[in-house]
């Protein structure tokens, strides 16, 4: 059995020029890098910034993720492959990999099987240097500040208070609490610093919901990176650095055109984590795909109280987006982990315990249900599924009002899908409208307690005495319309990783507050989140080489 970066090297591809006449992109439109990758010039962006909306937007999200898999990705461009194989015009969206969990164990963002994007391998490491940019433009606004600090302080920043921190894209856990300019005055003023997981930056959040360089230089403008010595808030604009950032991300603020394994387009753009940060690709390939297709399938991170929550509260209303399908994709292996049944057992028949973790699935349905959105289930199929088990999967599915879907796209492509493309267009054709969980007219108090009590099915809210002093702080500076973004585990419902199924009436612990002023909302960090990952005791890196010839090995 050929791996998933054996079936991208074998797969024939086009030149993404031939791609980019397929959206009647000429040559001009595009900035190549290398055959198979480019990037959509500034200049046609801006052509095309005014256009009608005129494709309509599908969402893909999951149940809440398990060591089983679910294939979000994969079924996400499975489904762009069988709209097209329908005779539509269909694009996909998705997010740009990280190198964190490419070497360490959740693996890259690329699909699998016959569902993947290609050239896989350079999209999961270097890719066009977007994120590398991103990386660059915090760490030297960063670099900045301890510049300030260091040659006379003009602006009286306070080094006990400083917010902005350094990022790395990759997972180093020893970087969560350090001791910068240590040595003397020489190296600066000593204080302590952390490093988050560069897709953590405010940096990628701003980069993802920018629609043109304009907006970009604002939101860089309105990064609060600390206080002064008399608590009033200084940013970015003051330190002087948000045009030499804005250089550095000019070409990254472009997004991506590479192709599936069938050919279908696909804008991979942006890339921040829906446990750490809003979990959705950038709003300008979104809205660029929107302008270019007649359908945009576009996928939110992990399970779909994060992710979609993000995409339909914090990213839609910024943008205007009004999605008119949700798939949501499950395994029966996933949902009888859910219910109690162990990794190493998950290939034998057991309908009691899909019965089961089936509360998971029905969490995420009735959640979606609260955007005035009704969902379609894709169900993932594995080859040690039984006909029982897809039969009463779908059974519980009817229940709820909902349409379960079986897709093969790891073993079919696109043919694995064609059935949920099918339900997909019928879906886009009702005439619907969705509307956000929450008003932002809220207190953030009441945003966080909105989202924890409907999604998260807690029955309360306990703020650490530093996330109650914070929140405070920021509805006295006036931030207090913020949406919010909540910082959690992805594998639980709930805040805390070992409740699996669908626990309630637990108690979600805030133990920290950081305002993104810059990206537009409240982060809000829930228990032990990290913003920084760490490796794994066998990571995926000591499995990735180069062969004689320079081609990537081992990745997957």
């Amino acid at each position: 059995m050929l791996s998933d970066i054996e079936i991208s090297q074998q797969a024939p591809k086009q030149p993404i020029t031939e791609i980019g006449k397929r959206l009647n992109l000429t040559p001009d439109d595009l900035e190549l890098y290398g055959n198979y990758k480019a990037k959509i010039s500034y200049k046609k962006l801006q052509e095309l910034e005014n256009k009608e909306l005129k494709g309509k937007l599908i969402l893909v999200t999951a149940i809440t993720p398990t060591p089983a898999g679910e294939g979000k990705s994969t079924v996400s461009i499975g489904l762009a492959d069988a709209l097209n194989r329908l005779g539509q015009n269909a694009i996909l969206a998705l997010r740009e990999p990280s190198l964190g969990p490419c070497f360490g164990i959740k693996g890259g963002a690329t699909g699998g099987g016959y569902a993947q994007i290609t050239p896989m391998e350079e999209i999961n490491l270097h890719f066009t240097g977007d994120i590398h940019a991103i990386t660059a433009a915090n760490n030297l606004l960063a670099a900045m500040i301890d510049n300030h600090l260091k040659q006379g302080n003009e602006l009286n920043l306070d080094p006990q208070n400083i917010y902005w921190h350094r990022c790395l894209d990759l997972n180093d856990r020893s970087l969560r609490e350090i001791t910068i300019a240590q040595g003397g005055k020489i190296n600066g003023i000593e204080r302590k610093d952390s490093f988050d997981i560069s897709v953590a930056s405010e940096i990628m959040a701003i980069l993802c919901l920018s629609q043109n360089i304009k907006e970009l230089k604002e939101r860089l403008s309105n990064i609060v990176i600390g206080k002064d010595i008399k608590g009033k808030y200084i940013t970015a604009k003051d330190i002087k650095a948000v045009g030499a950032m804005a250089a550095l991300l000019k070409d990254a603020i472009k997004p991506n055109l590479v192709q599936t394994l069938e050919q279908t387009p696909a804008l991979v753009h942006g890339g921040p984590f829906a446990n750490i940060a809003h979990g959705c690709n950038s709003l300008i390939a979104t809205k660029t795909a929107l302008r270019l297709a007649d359908y945009v399938v576009t996928e939110a991170g992990f399970g779909a109280d994060l992710g979609a929550e993000k995409f339909l509260d914090i990213k839609c209303p910024l943008g205007s987006l009004n999605p008119q399908a949700i798939v949501i994709v499950a395994t029966i292996r996933a949902l009888k982990m859910h219910g109690g049944v162990s990794k190493e057992a998950l290939g034998k028949e057991n309908l009691p315990a899909l019965k089961d973790g089936f509360c998971n699935l029905k969490t995420h349905i009735e959640n979606i249900k609260k955007f005035n959105l009704t969902p379609l289930v894709a169900i993932n199929k594995f080859n040690s599924d039984t006909n029982e088990e897809v039969k009463l999967l779908q059974k519980l599915c009817s229940q709820e009002g909902i349409k379960a879907i079986t897709t093969t796209v790891w073993a079919d492509g696109g043919k694995g899908a064609e059935t949920l493309a099918q339900e997909v267009i019928a879906q886009t054709q009702n005439d619907h409208t969705y509307h956000p969980l929450y008003d932002n007219s809220l207190s953030p108090e009441e945003k966080i307690e909105h989202i924890a009590k409907e999604i998260y099915r807690a029955k309360s809210v306990d703020y650490s005495d530093n996330a109650k002093q914070k929140l405070n702080e920021i509805k006295d500076k006036g931030y207090a319309n913020l949406p919010v973004c909540i910082a959690k585990t992805q594998n639980s419902i709930s805040g805390d990783a070992k409740l699996l199924g669908a626990p309630k009436n637990h108690v979600l612990t805030i133990k920290e507050i950081r305002l993104a002023a810059g990206a537009g909302f409240i982060i809000a960090i829930s228990g032990t989140i990290n913003t920084m990952p760490g490796l794994p005791p066998h990571p995926a890196a000591e499995k990735i080489d180069v062969n004689d010839n320079g081609e990537i090995i081992g990745l997957f």
